[in-house]
């Protein structure tokens, strides 16, 4: 009997800081895979362009496509199975969610997917209606995007893969910081909650199996790899182990953390008030995921994923 051939993906954003880690994720495991490619953004960036080429080269698929041209997203989508959007949600870099509603219409239209994986990846926005201002906005654009995936009939995977380890990992989530800081470290309250954190080249593996897994369908799936789900305080002690240098503890009280938000431009603001529900709410492990949701680490235990102490050690000199 004749293996099941796997899904066609479209990925959708696969140059940017996640994309591209899908489109390698799933050239890895298999996957035909194709890549949104918007002519009038590459341009004469040359970066792009060569990222697009060597993509080419390792065997995925380039097809044009716009949102400002909505046949082109027509024609995109039903070239495949499975879409995986990673439009750039975090204010820093861009804001783009909502753009992933023209997406939805397309794939309404098309009518062939199987299976759609929006632009997520972080905090499940489903479980932060209780978010301060202003950082509420992304979840209540994810929370759209959701809704009208499910309106549309369209089958989902929702995936919250918690913490970046690039971006909160290696400057031992300082704001600001990439890397480790050398001689003062900020403690979020009293540094206890816990938190997790991933890699992101795990999280574009994981998001991948998803897609032709029963499992998954129509479900959260939550990245919770046990070694990882640690506090800060942990992951402090974690870097200064390895370092061989304790680092002077500057304690932050929640009050205190929201007065610095002030004055911030609205992107720093919206960043700040994630770090706040992270931290000093502990709104990542909080709760049990239940029925809706699976957890990614017990669905694929032959995914071997970087601890966070693997990960710090690459910053020892």
């Amino acid at each position: 009997m004749m293996a099941e051939a796997k899904s066609r993906i479209l990925i959708v954003g696969g140059t940017g800081y996640m994309g591209r880690r899908f489109v390698r994720a799933s050239l890895a495991l298999v996957h035909p895979t194709y890549v949104l490619s918007r002519p009038e953004v590459v341009g004469l960036d040359i970066e792009k362009i060569q990222m697009l080429l060597s993509f080419k080269k390792e065997g995925a698929h380039l097809l044009q496509g716009s949102f400002d041209k909505y046949e082109s997203l027509v024609a995109a989508v039903k070239k495949v199975d499975v879409v995986i959007c990673a439009m750039a949600g975090n204010h820093i870099r861009s804001h783009a969610i909502l753009q992933q509603l023209k997406l939805v219409e397309a794939m309404k239209e098309a009518g062939n997917i199987k299976r759609f994986l929006p632009s997520e990846f972080g905090i499940d926005p489903d479980r932060m209606e209780h978010a301060i201002e202003p950082g509420n906005v992304t979840f209540f654009d994810k929370r759209e995007v959701r809704r009208a995936t499910e309106a549309a009939g369209i089958p989902y995977t929702y995936v919250s893969a918690n913490c970046f380890a690039g971006y909160f990992v290696g400057g031992l989530a300082q704001l600001g910081r990439v890397t480790p800081p050398t001689e003062k470290v900020t403690i979020y309250g009293d540094g206890n909650n816990k938190v997790i954190w991933v890699d992101e080249d795990d999280i574009a593996t994981y998001t991948i199996k998803t897609v032709d897994d029963p499992r998954t369908l129509n479900k959260t799936l939550y990245i919770r790899p046990a070694a990882n789900i640690l506090s800060h305080k942990e992951v402090v002690q974690i870097w200064e182990k390895h370092n061989g240098k304790a680092l002077e503890k500057v304690y932050l009280s929640a009050d205190n953390f929201l007065d610095l938000m002030k004055g911030q431009s609205l992107p720093e603001q919206i960043g700040m008030t994630h770090f706040y529900h992270i931290f000093y709410e502990g709104c990542l492990y909080n709760f049990d995921i239940g029925d809706d949701g699976r957890e990614a680490t017990e669905l694929y235990p032959e995914v071997k994923y970087t601890t966070v102490e693997t990960y710090l050690k690459r910053f020892l000199y």
